[in-house]
């Protein structure tokens, strides 16, 4: 099954059709990647109500594209004018910017380019090899582990999110409840509809994400009063770049190991990872100016970057837990087109997921042509005013819900959780958990009544060793999740008294 599964998949990937969205998603998540400020999960939220009128496989693939294409995107910011376009980027300018300073801004490029492109082509190999056990894996599943993981999907990503654990876990606990408006999904009751028909449905969570992300997000950026610092001279080699990298290998593929490591991870991100990556090559390195211009300072970051959205595919496809915002973005599209992650994309449509795949490690093949041909006119791309872009985001936010169920129920809910999101961010309350509670909500929900349906009403189907060993296991990582920042400090004290 899964070698016919392969070959439709990848009949689907090299369509021409699939391919002309690739494209398309690479270069619009390349210019949304350079624009300060404006990044995957904006551009992904901006467009997923216009994949309606798409194939849903077709649709997925333009949106993973933005993701990637935002990804490379990032660094051209952030090596020209220090100001990362994404928040993954953010590595890059350590070393990135004094290399354009120093007149070897072609140089950084090239590096970013092909470290990026390469390292997620062979992660994207590397996740069509392994995706035979990830089957196993997902397939031995079943409702009380999909809620159980729904519920420590949440909470790793409260505690690994910056700020307050208790806020983390206040944002989350507020989308779970959220989603909870309309009629019930295993009950015809309306619940906190306030006697308006346009509520019945509920909040739609492709509105949510719109709100959250691309609103809140233009909100922000148009409180800025300076975006970024003067762009820099466009000056060294292309070709020296791209030899730098090869001259580097352990450094590359340490850091693309460490970036599809950490992707699976829920709840850590391509920040984490191209930080992590970046702290250890300025470890293991034993010369060099790391913070002053040095290669290996741009080749870590990016040689992470593209990794780290092949890794996040598996908990987001296999368990419908994202762990950052593109990839709630991505979740998003993935239930608004009617599937279900899970047992379904890696069983009767399994297709799918394997079409998804390949069209991520033809991609980064893409990235190197479009990325290295841009190099010497990269610097238009950060000029763009973001006083034009502010506006055509908002006008696109607003009319795209709009299209999603042609209700101005839709529209406010966007309005009223941009600012919501606004001032969560100021107020360092965790966005990505709350959004992730919209979405997991009604998965979590549906899980769990199911889960009593199977046991008559016995909780204990959660956390009964003998009945579920997997739930068990689940249920006691939640719960180390959630006490463990708690008990940390009194553990460390008896350490302490013990030695």
């Amino acid at each position: 099954m899964a070698i016919e599964a392969f070959f439709e998949g990848l009949s689907v990937a090299i369509s021409l059709d699939a391919l002309f969205w690739l494209t398309v998603g690479l270069l619009l998540g390349i210019v949304l990647g350079a624009l300060p400020g404006i990044g995957s999960p904006v551009g992904m939220a901006i467009v997923l109500p216009l994949t309606l009128p798409l194939e849903s496989t077709v649709a997925l693939i333009l949106l993973i594209s933005i993701y990637s294409g935002a990804m490379f995107g990032g660094s051209i910011a952030a090596i020209l004018i220090n100001a990362p376009g994404t928040e993954s980027a953010a590595a890059t300018t350590l070393d990135g910017y004094p290399m354009s300073k120093n007149g070897l801004a072609k140089n950084a490029l090239a590096i970013a380019t092909t470290a990026s492109a390469l390292n997620g082509f062979l992660a994207a190999g590397l996740l069509i090899l392994i995706s035979p056990t990830l089957i196993e894996v997902v397939l031995s599943f079943g409702s009380p582990e999909y809620f159980l993981l729904a519920i420590l999907g949440i909470s790793l990503i409260t505690i690994v999110t910056q700020g307050s654990i208790v806020k983390g876990l206040v944002a989350g606990a507020l989308g779970f409840m959220i989603s909870t408006i309309g009629t019930g999904i295993l009950s015809p009751r309306p619940r906190f509809t306030f006697g308006m028909f346009g509520l019945y449905d509920g909040i739609d969570f492709v509105a949510a994400l719109i709100g959250m992300f691309a609103f809140a997000e233009m909100m922000k950026l148009a409180a800025r009063k300076q975006i970024a610092e003067e762009t820099v001279e466009l000056g060294g080699s292309i070709r020296d770049g791209i030899r730098s990298v090869f001259q580097h290998p352990k450094t590359m593929l340490k850091s693309g190991a460490l970036g599809m490591g950490i992707g699976m991870i829920p709840g850590s991100g391509a920040t984490t990872s191209t930080f992590v990556a970046y702290a250890e090559a300025a470890r293991s390195a034993e010369d060099g100016l790391f913070g002053e211009g040095d290669e290996r300072g741009v080749i870590a970051p990016e040689g992470a970057n593209n990794p780290t959205v092949s890794g996040s595919l598996v908990p987001t496809l296999s368990f419908g837990i994202p762990g950052s915002g593109s990839t709630a973005v991505l979740l998003g599209g993935i239930l608004m087109h009617g599937l279900q992650p899970g047992p379904v994309l890696f069983g009767e449509q399994l297709q799918i997921t394997y079409a998804l795949f390949i069209s991520l490690f033809l991609g980064n093949v893409l990235i190197i042509a479009v990325g290295l041909t841009i190099i010497p006119y990269a610097s238009r791309i950060t000029e763009i005013n973001t006083n034009v872009i502010i506006p055509m985001v908002v006008v696109l936010a607003f009319a795209g819900t709009y299209t999603l169920n042609q209700s101005w129920f839709d529209v406010l809910a966007v309005l009223l959780l941009g600012v919501l999101g606004f001032y969560m961010v100021r107020y360092n309350y965790s966005v990505i958990a709350f959004v992730l509670g919209i979405v997991l909500g009604p998965i979590a929900e549906e899980n769990f009544f199911r889960s009593l349906q199977i046991s008559g009403g016995d909780y204990s189907i959660f956390f009964d060793p003998t009945v579920r060993p997997l739930s068990f296991l689940l249920s006691l990582i939640i719960l180390l999740v959630l006490l463990g920042p708690f008990l940390k400090p009194s553990l460390e004290r008896t350490l302490d008294r013990v030695r």
